[in-house]
């Protein structure tokens, strides 16, 4: 039986496609992925993410154990600041990656992904005998939304108590009527916006005041496309069970010289298998698990992520490849159902998003 998020009905009353996702049932799209896509681009959408995992960590050594859970600096980021890190198995393999919200000392929101709840809660509760903080595992209390868009701060700012013009990557608690509400300006599209957590009833108002705004709804396939567009990783794609950060390209995100944090050892000793790299394509569509080819038509690594980018109007692709079999003319084929694709390496995302 697959769960629902609390707006479910509302998106049934959008039309929106229903699929089942990481064991919900989530809306894919509304009209097109290029309308969606393209409002996030120019405008303004709201994604529902309540799928997603919240957990709160409180004490007084509430930031000494997500410091040492993760493989990022948490002790050293400011009050109010989110960061983004890999959560690893002593052996450095990837478990999960999240986000972490510093809101106040001793108190600390972590954001996992919805099909690793689970996975997340009970590795980080094995971790936890050495340290005084609490691990509360609240998904169910909450519901999320993200609001992207070059116009998402003038959309929110209507309806919160309070919203300072604030840094990208930082996190807010604010207030609306009088409920309880945590603002972070991240989003997973590249573009300025905000996610908002919040209890369910809170969420579903700000969800109906967005579309009496004229917000555009926007589904998981939408989402895909924009943060493939942006080159930013998702679980179950360029990261898994089996990979360590560097394998996915995440090494800025392991902070070796902070003294102890799991799979430091690990990760300090380990070198890349793979490396992870960017492939455009004006002919095919490339999509997960495609072959790569070199020029003389060796396999060499396979596509993690695929789409046709609605920016560009292009097939773009993060594809893995061996590091032992990394062609030193860097050119590289994509089979698709069975023809050669040429595909072109590049070094920056396929498209430059607008976030602050």
């Amino acid at each position: 039986m697959t769960n629902k998020t609390h707006l479910f009905d509302e998106h049934v009353k959008l039309g929106a496609k229903i699929v089942p996702f990481a064991g919900w049932d989530m809306p894919v799209q509304y009209t097109s992925v290029k309308e969606e896509v393209l409002a996030v681009r120019q405008n303004v959408g709201v994604f529902d993410v309540s799928h997603m995992g919240e957990f709160f960590v409180e004490g007084a050594e509430a930031e000494a154990f997500v410091d040492y859970l993760v493989t990022n600096d948490i002790l050293n980021a400011p009050m109010g600041k989110a960061i983004y890190s890999p959560l690893c198995r002593d052996n450095g393999t990837v478990i999960d990656d999240l986000i972490v919200y510093k809101l106040q000392k001793n108190r600390i929101l972590i954001c996992v992904n919805a099909s690793n709840i689970e996975k997340d809660f009970n590795w980080m509760k094995s971790k936890l005998s050495n340290f005084s903080c609490t691990l509360t595992n609240a998904s169910d209390s909450y519901s999320l939304l993200a609001l992207q868009g070059p116009k998402a701060y003038e959309i929110l700012k209507k309806f919160l108590n309070e919203l300072p013009d604030m840094e990208y990557y930082s996190v807010f608690e604010t207030a609306y009527f009088q409920s309880p509400v945590i603002v972070a300006r991240t989003g997973y599209t590249g573009e300025d916006g905000f996610e908002i957590f919040a209890n369910h009833s809170t969420i579903k108002s700000l969800w109906e005041k967005f579309m009496a705004s004229n917000v555009t709804p926007c589904g998981l396939a939408a989402r895909d496309v924009l943060r493939l567009e942006v080159c930013y990783p998702l679980y179950g794609h360029e990261l898994n069970d089996e990979l360590n950060p560097y394998d996915a390209g995440l090494g800025w995100t392991v902070k070796t010289l902070k003294p102890n944090f799991v799979g430091k050892q690990a990760l300090l000793s380990k070198a890349s298998a793979f490396k992870t790299i960017k492939l455009v394509l004006e002919k095919g569509i490339p999509r997960d698990g495609y072959s790569v080819l070199n020029s003389k038509n060796e396999l060499i690594g396979t596509i993690a992520s695929g789409t046709m980018s609605v920016v560009l109007n292009k097939g773009v692709a993060l594809a893995r490849i061996k590091i032992d079999q990394y062609p030193e003319d860097e050119i590289f084929q994509v089979d698709i159902r069975q023809k050669l694709y040429s595909a072109q390496l590049t070094k920056k995302p396929f498209v430059t998003g607008g976030h602050k």
